[in-house]
């Protein structure tokens, strides 16, 4: 897919100044979504939208969220926080003139003791929300423990940010386990420079993604992404005890399915046969 840089537009300044800015590639990602299950989106981030334009923006440029500029976005799971979150990420490069990488390493690339495996495994910690969210909504109970690793059907599963959880409220042979396998992520990361038009699928099961630090101009011609979120049905990678979990008060925006009428079939007529 190719990008006329001439015809996009400037870069939007916030996510909140993008009105229909490229919206012909808000469809053209949907469509891709579409054929790899189906989109989620966030009540609380980017107003719903099932598709949000990532960008710097002045005064988060120190954040942990899509964004910053100047500083190293932690490898990370998409919405770790939250049970219902995506399976797949995809980003769609709008514009990148400055080349900006992002970083991607699969937990299924590091090499843990089965010592390190077995610490982590274990419920220890929260997940906390991150900045990117609207103020959390009221909910009820205390941030719950969720495990770090552990292993599915396709392989090893991870669920990690390290910016938005509270570690010290681990001890400190879990904390090891923890650092080690942020340094084994980043043995095992690379970098991806999107061009305008492409589109990486992250696996956020298995893969942490981030990305590189740069300064931004607030001229119109910053990296811009679209991002979609993607859920399979009937994916078997998450445990059962994160059905139990209140998300935070994070809602979760999920389409109905359309049914198939072409398939149905038509009921004869009375009369004549």
């Amino acid at each position: 897919m190719n990008i006329d840089d001439n015809t996009l537009g400037p870069t939007p300044l916030h996510w909140s100044r993008a009105g229909d800015a490229g919206a012909v590639w808000d469809i053209v990602l949907l469509l891709i979504v579409h054929m790899m299950g189906h989109p989620i989106a966030w009540a609380g981030q980017q107003n719903g939208r099932a598709v949000n334009n990532i960008v710097p923006a002045k005064g988060h440029e120190n954040e942990q969220t899509g964004a910053s500029s100047t500083v190293l976005l932690s490898p990370h799971t998409e919405d770790a926080f939250h049970p219902q979150r995506a399976h797949l990420l995809l980003l769609c490069c709008m514009r990148n003139h400055d080349r900006v990488a992002t970083t991607a390493a699969s937990v299924r690339r590091t090499a843990l003791d089965t010592q390190d495996i077995a610490q982590l495994t274990r419920p220890v910690v929260p997940i906390l929300p991150d900045d990117a969210y609207a103020k959390v909504p009221d909910f009820h109970g205390e941030p719950p423990a969720v495990r770090t690793l552990w292993e599915s059907p396709e392989g090893l599963t991870l669920r990690f940010d390290p910016a938005y959880t509270p570690l010290d409220q681990a001890g400190e042979d879990y904390r090891a386990a923890y650092r080690r396998l942020g340094h084994e992520l980043t043995k095992a990361s690379t970098e991806v420079v999107l061009e305008p038009g492409d589109v990486l699928v992250v696996d956020n099961d298995a893969v942490v993604h981030g990305r590189v630090p740069f300064r931004a101009r607030y001229d119109g011609t910053d990296r811009w992404l679209k991002r979609a979120l993607v859920r399979i049905p009937g994916r078997p990678s998450r445990p059962s005890s994160e059905q139990h979990e209140h998300g935070y008060g994070q809602s979760a925006i999920e389409p109905q399915p359309i049914p198939n009428t072409a398939t149905t079939t038509a009921s004869p007529r009375p009369g004549n046969h």
